[in-house]
């Protein structure tokens, strides 16, 4: 009957007038112009994606737009998906939106990658398997830290800054492990070292260093040379243990801030960046920075165990 063919075409008629009345441009972030990938809207009403959001929240705490105080919404440190928004791109524009689903998948699939351009945080000596904490304000380290959440490597570059340069030729990986968001969005990033590397080449993306990287590893050494080196080892871990429990106050009070000596490991070449103990010494001795940085670059063991007898030596000599 008629009256049956006007209620199918009226329920037709939503997604067809949809269609009719809006074009594309519509649908557009007015920050990035290209059509709304995971689209939040403020308080005050206006629609953005989500990254580009936080991107502009990393500067100032103000919409984008209007300017009004957004710092009750970035205290509470969550953006609900705007899904209204989100059904009415699915309907009318399918091809568009999987388009930018595609485009938003090989950016982050490009940011994924830990040999090329990957993220250098400029600041610190750290070190593999030693814990390093950091307070993040600045709005590029931000912006890096939170990528890095979102491609889910969790991982970026540590380097020291050198003059004449962006930053050091080595650094080391570091791995998030945990991420405190503060009420005005900063954050207390809570990470570990993983691995060494060295640079080959350095870059940007958006404000912040890039590098490519090639990882450093120990050379392997076997029969005598391998039984010299763990006796070399033995008699460094004696004299590190010797410094811990006898050093001055300084050295005590280091002690309380970075926990015990870590322990021997068993197999003193399972790790491409040899025992984790010698690095955990490195990082609290009074050691300049160049230094530090020259027994990092280091892929003997031996010479890295001989240097340290050295300091350690020197340091026990001391008078109290």
């Amino acid at each position: 009957s008629l009256d049956n063919e006007e209620e199918t075409a009226a329920a037709k008629c939503p997604q067809l007038c949809l269609g009719e009345v809006l074009s594309v441009t519509d649908l557009e972030c007015s920050l990035c112009i290209r059509m709304f990938f995971e689209p939040v809207t403020t308080p005050c009403g206006h629609t953005f994606c989500k990254e580009c959001l936080e991107r502009c929240l990393d500067h100032r705490p103000n919409c984008p737009l209007c300017k009004q105080s957004l710092r009750e919404y970035l205290k509470a440190g969550r953006y609900s998906p705007t899904v209204l928004l989100q059904d009415i791109m699915l309907a009318t524009f399918p091809a568009q939106l999987a388009e930018r689903q595609e485009l938003h998948r090989a950016e982050m699939a490009e940011l994924s990658n830990l040999t090329k351009n990957i993220p250098i945080f400029v600041c610190t000596m750290s070190f593999p398997g030693i814990a390093c904490p950091l307070h993040v304000f600045e709005p590029r380290y931000r912006l890096m830290i939170r990528r890095c959440q979102e491609t889910g490597t969790r991982r970026f570059g540590m380097c020291i800054y050198e003059n004449g340069k962006s930053f050091a030729d080595y650094g080391c990986m570091l791995e998030i492990r945990q991420i405190e968001l503060l009420a005005d969005g900063r954050s207390l990033v809570d990470t570990i070292g993983r691995r060494r590397f060295r640079v080959l080449s350095r870059g940007h993306r958006d404000g912040y260093h890039t590098a490519n990287i090639e990882y450093l590893e120990d050379r392997k050494v076997a029969g005598e040379e391998l039984q010299e080196l763990q006796c070399l080892h033995e008699s460094t871990y004696r004299l590190a243990q010797r410094f811990c429990e006898h050093g001055d106050l300084t050295s005590r009070h280091i002690l309380m801030q970075h926990g015990p000596l870590p322990e021997k490991e068993e197999d003193i070449q399972a790790s491409a960046d040899g025992p984790t103990w010698c690095w955990w010494l490195i990082s609290i001795l009074p050691l300049d920075p160049s230094y530090q940085l020259n027994l990092f670059s280091c892929t003997s063991l031996r010479t890295r165990l001989t240097q340290l007898q050295r300091v350690l030596a020197a340091l026990l000599q001391q008078p109290p």
